[in-house]
């Protein structure tokens, strides 16, 4: 049986997960991006193909005797992407700076990777 994904809110119960949607035009592109707070980790959607691309995890390591240090790993997809490991480390060294310690999932599936 098909679901519509709409069907929740249609019938007056909302997303438990705090999200944000966008839809944004980056050098004609049409890129749409959904941010989900969960309680310990933030997920990112950014997709211009319509679907989700190369998954990642990313991490703040903490250390008593250095400056943090952060872990970027891919879970599922394109492991030969320099740029999209730079992504990541960049959003989660983004998040840390901002003051939280949750961690990121971030699924990146963009047509022209030098966006």
């Amino acid at each position: 049986m098909e679901v519509p994904m709409n069907s929740a809110t249609q019938q007056g119960v909302h997303f438990p997960v705090q999200h944000r949607s966008l839809l944004l035009d980056i050098k004609g592109n049409k890129t749409d991006i959904v941010i989900s707070k969960y309680e310990d980790t933030n997920m990112v959607i950014v997709t211009q193909i319509g679907c989700m691309g190369t998954i990642l995890a990313a991490k703040k390591d903490e250390s008593v005797f250095s400056d943090p240090t952060y872990s970027v790993s891919v879970l599922f997809g394109k492991r030969d992407e320099p740029l999209l490991l730079a992504c990541a480390r960049q959003l989660i060294e983004h998040i840390s700076g901002s003051g939280s310690a949750r961690s990121l999932v971030i699924s990146l599936g963009l047509k022209d990777r030098y966006l």
